[in-house]
């Protein structure tokens, strides 16, 4: 199996801004979970109310038509997130406060020392769960995200051999939602206010080389930069890896819904 549920509990809380908490992991058995580190993701586990610990199926290949098949109500609630950093007996998640605050982000609100939840962790490097994985010809790397993809964007940078020039757009609520990304000499961080990540991909003199682009966040956004970098930059569509972490009018439950047969 390359993927195991674990049982964790907050160790510790620190706001990083007004509109993001990281959220320090530890657990009994974490000694298996083996993380592919970059934008490496897993699943979270949340109780539903009343509830000591969520109710999640017994692990295997079919584990997730279990969950799909168990009731809604008393099911634990899944949500996807990134590994921000693994050290031995624990593990760092950055949650996004703002917005309509979801399940998650309203656990992750008042979290405190003790809370436990479940998670469906790798147990192998090679898990599945990485989608940052630039070929070895890559000359420079192109990154676009928003708050939801800054624990995967400073994943990565901390990864990324510091020599390898980086272009990065990241898309925020506000000033405040700024935060220190790992630098290198050759590393250049735009962030924007609101909005207007298309534009200002399209408008950006690029480096030359063969690039690799790593494009998360809204689905929308994902979409319309990556059709940018394809169409009218012309950059081989293998060498565009793409994510929608959330999708505008959307959570995460009408998305699970719309995948169901």
């Amino acid at each position: 199996m390359t993927y195991g549920f674990f049982e964790l509990h907050v160790l510790r809380t620190a706001r990083l801004t007004p509109s993001a908490v990281r959220i320090v992991f530890g657990g009994p058995d974490l000694s298996g979970f083996v993380s592919g580190g970059r934008d490496q993701r897993f699943k979270l586990f949340l109780p539903q109310a009343g509830q000591e610990l969520p109710v999640v199926p017994s692990v295997g290949a079919d584990w997730y038509a279990a969950w799909r098949a168990a009731d809604p109500a008393t099911r634990g609630i899944m949500r996807t997130y990134t590994v921000r950093e693994q050290r031995v007996g624990e593990f760092d998640v950055d949650f996004a406060l703002h917005g309509p605050a979801g399940p998650a982000a309203s656990w992750a609100r008042t979290a405190v020392p003790g809370d436990r939840l479940l998670a469906l962790c790798p147990t192998v490097p090679d898990n599945g769960g990485v989608d940052f994985q630039p070929p070895p010809d890559t000359d420079w790397v192109l990154l676009t995200g928003d708050d939801t993809a800054i624990p995967a964007i400073e994943a990565i940078l901390t990864w990324l051999d510091p020599a390898v020039p980086v272009r990065a757009w990241i898309e925020v609520h506000d000033p405040a939602g700024v935060r220190p990304l790992p630098p290198a000499p050759g590393r250049e961080v735009t962030w924007l206010f609101g909005g207007g990540t298309l534009d200002a991909v399209r408008a950006a003199a690029l480096p030359s080389g063969v690039p690799y682009a790593w494009v998360a966040g809204e689905a929308g956004v994902v979409r319309s930069v990556r059709r940018h970098l394809v169409r009218e930059r012309e950059v081989d569509r293998s060498r565009v890896v793409f994510t929608g972490y959330w999708r505008r009018g959307a959570t995460e439950d009408d998305l699970l819904a719309e995948s169901l047969p």
